[in-house]
This record gives structure tokens, C-alpha cells and sequence, in this order.
């Protein structure tokens, strides 16, 4: 797969993590952070959640900046955490949780919330007498998870522990690390990283709309789609493999 060259758009440690894969793989890239995270004060609400916890038939977290902020609430309010089902929404973030110990289950195809609604174990927890789900993400989000479980007849509790914003970079930054490397490629692993990323171009979208870009999932492909961008790769996943499997499947661009 030598030739390809991406631009890696998750938070800084996530991209290092992933820029390691793609080097074994003889594939050059280039971190541009397009998603910061800072945590949310620490308040009365979410004490009161955390002791409650027990109450829940499930807890779903959806990232991982959620799981780490998660694991140190139950640190500070559980000297045993109770015996609930823990639930994410892919393998990476799973991995953090079942770090602490916490039995926890995601879905094997997929890394996104309709995959998780699929989950067989998920659906299990819901035939609980009045199920209550709770659900622990970063600031504002999609409703879809929470819509769907409200439907097949739970309560559902929201848990925001941090907000998301685009770091702040100089204008035309993007097209000029395109440029100075020779990117032929661009990859983004959330709805919000591609909005922040058609931010950050500005002015200059149309130009960037035109690389191939690697999403994690048909929700974020059909974002981008109605947005310009003329090829979008569906990796079906966040995970590097995933995107492996993709970089595969498509011939390197020349520019």
C-alpha cells in the first residue's frame, strides 16, 4: 500500500497510536488534531448518578474520552463497582473499561450506535422489568442511541462529562500541511472531526473535497457526501484495521 499518504484527524495520542499501524504497513502520515476535549466540572449531578448506578439495567459510554472521565467517577464514588452491564459503542473504547475490570460488551460488526442497538447482550438488558439505561458522552451528540431505547420502552438518563472543540490553527494551515506533505488522503473518525475539518478548510473546501476521504461509518459518509466531498471511503469502523481493510480496497489517487 506504499503511495498512500493521509492526514490523521483524531486527537493527538489517538493519532500517534494510529500513525504507529500505518507505518508498519509501509504508509506515510501526517497528524493534524481536529477534536480537543476538555472535561466538564465535576458537579452534584454527577455524584448523584454515580451512586445511583445500580439502578441501571445498562451503561453505555460512547467514547473514550467518556470512559477514562467514567473510570475516575466510579473511583471516587464505588470502592466496588456495582454489578451492571457496561456497554460501548466499539472495541477501543471497550478496551479502556475492561482495563478497570468492568465486564463490558460492544458490538463485534460495526462502530457506531446502530451497530450497538443491534447487539444481542444490549437487548438482553432491555427485557428488565422498567428498563433504565444510562448513557455517559461528551457535550451535546446524536439522540439516536437514546430515541431508539425510549422506543422498545426504557428511561434513559444522559451523563455529559466533556465538550468537544476544534483546536485553534492558523488559517489555510490544512491546505498548506496538503500541500508541504503531499497528502493524497484524509481521515476522520466522527461526524463532529468532519465537521471540524470542513471548518478548518473554510474558503478552501472545494479544493480539499476532492481527496479521498476515509470515514468510520455510512452516517459520517452520507454527512460528507451532501457536503462536496466527491470520494468517500465507508471503512465501517474506527479501529485501524478497519481502515487497512479500506486503504486496500481503493487505488491510490494521482495527484
Amino acid at each position: 500500500m506504499t503511495g498512500w499518504r493521509l492526514l490523521l484527524t483524531r486527537p493527538a495520542e489517538e493519532s500517534a497510536a494510529l500513525a504507529a499501524t500505518l507505518s508498519e504497513n509501509d504508509i506515510f502520515s501526517s497528524s493534524l488534531p481536529l477534536l480537543q476535549t476538555d472535561p466538564l466540572p465535576v458537579g452534584a449531578n454527577h455524584e448523584a448518578v454515580f451512586r445511583r448506578l445500580d439502578c441501571y439495567c445498562a451503561v453505555i459510554v460512547v467514547s473514550k474520552p467518556a470512559a477514562r472521565l467514567a473510570l475516575q467517577l466510579l473511583d471516587q464514588f464505588w470502592t466496588q463497582p456495582p454489578a451492571v452491564p457496561w456497554f460501548s459503542v466499539g472495541a477501543a473504547t471497550a478496551r479502556v473499561l475492561e482495563g478497570h475490570g468492568l465486564d463490558v460488551s460492544y458490538p463485534e460488526h460495526g462502530d457506531d450506535s446502530e451497530a450497538l442497538l443491534d447487539s444481542p447482550r444490549l437487548r438482553e438488558a432491555m427485557v428488565a422489568a422498567s428498563p433504565r439505561v444510562l448513557i455517559l458522552r461528551g457535550e451535546g451528540g446524536r439522540e439516536l442511541l437514546a430515541e431508539r431505547l425510549r422506543d422498545q420502552g426504557a428511561s434513559v438518563d444522559y451523563l455529559e462529562l466533556y465538550r468537544r472543540f476544534l483546536p485553534a490553527y492558523d488559517a489555510g494551515m490544512l491546505t498548506q500541511r496538503i500541500d508541504v506533505e503531499r497528502l493524497n488522503g484524509l481521515v476522520v473518525s466522527s461526524g463532529q472531526g468532519f465537521l471540524h475539518l470542513q471548518a478548518l478548510a473554510g474558503a478552501n473546501w472545494p479544493r480539499v473535497a476532492q481527496l479521498p476521504l476515509f470515514v468510520p461509518s455510512p452516517r459520517v459518509a452520507e454527512m460528507a457526501r451532501a457536503a462536496g466531498a466527491v470520494k468517500v471511503v465507508d471503512c465501517r469502523g474506527a479501529s485501524a484495521a478497519a481502515l487497512l481493510v479500506a486503504l486496500r480496497s481503493q487505488p491510490v489517487p494521482t495527484l
